[in-house]
């Protein structure tokens, strides 16, 4: 896969350099009691803690005291993907196909991090597969999503990672993937338009050349879509 070495540039990226900005200590009295957690963190805190300070906070007070640690740890794990290996994900669940009818997994829900602002984008994903060897565990299909949903990511881009994975680990007769999405970036910001949905798909082997394979299996997803 080529995930590896991009995930590696990403997270150097993500890792960044100190700001150097100097933290002051954390006062006495009440709202120091708990030990501060400054030493369980990495870089990705302190710049939280920045982040915290240059918007006007105060990072020492009780609220935020732990703010920095937690934003670091929920960053870490939505980001997670990063550090997955699909074929360890898969793990050898492929089994032999006893027939070539279509097999759809349809309303996988999902969420990720628009990479343009790193807000939320959230939605459903529709997957259909032609079996020609082998068939997959259902459940690795929702997993396959996880790894590449819980990168900074873009709609068009993970519905086509989605697609080409399949291909290239069940090597089927054509692999289909919709996927429908709300994006807080234009939902709580930009133009604000909070009923609007984003539809991306992507349609390889047989389903790009055979339209009644294509009908089919919008046909069975329809009842699914808004």
């Amino acid at each position: 896969m080529k995930s590896s070495s991009k995930s590696a540039a990403v997270l150097k990226v993500v890792s960044g350099k100190s700001t150097g900005k100097a933290r002051p200590p954390v006062p006495s009295g009440p709202a120091s009691t708990s030990p501060s957690p400054a030493g369980d963190r990495t870089r990705i805190g302190d710049h939280f803690e920045d982040i915290l300070r240059d918007l006007g906070e105060d990072p020492s007070r009780e609220g935020l005291l732990r703010t920095p640690l937690r934003a670091e740890k929920a960053m870490r794990y939505l980001t997670s993907g990063y550090k997955r290996d699909i074929g360890e994900l898969v793990n050898g669940a492929l089994f032999e196909a006893e027939n070539d009818d279509m097999v759809v997994v349809k309303n996988i829900e999902y969420y990720s991090l628009c990479e343009h602002h790193m807000l939320p984008f959230f939605g459903q994903m529709h997957v259909a597969y032609l079996p020609d060897k082998h068939i997959i565990g259902l459940s690795k299909v929702p997993r396959i999503i996880d790894v590449f949903a819980r990168r900074l990511q873009v709609q068009e881009r993970i519905t086509q990672q989605v697609a080409d994975t399949l291909m290239d680990v069940l090597q089927p007769r054509g692999v289909a993937v919709v996927s429908e999405a709300q994006h807080f970036c234009m939902m709580m910001r930009g133009v604000e338009k909070q009923c609007s949905s984003t539809v991306t798909s992507a349609m390889l082997g047989e389903f790009r050349r055979n339209k009644a394979s294509k009908d089919e299996f919008l046909a069975l997803i329809r009842s699914s879509m808004r």
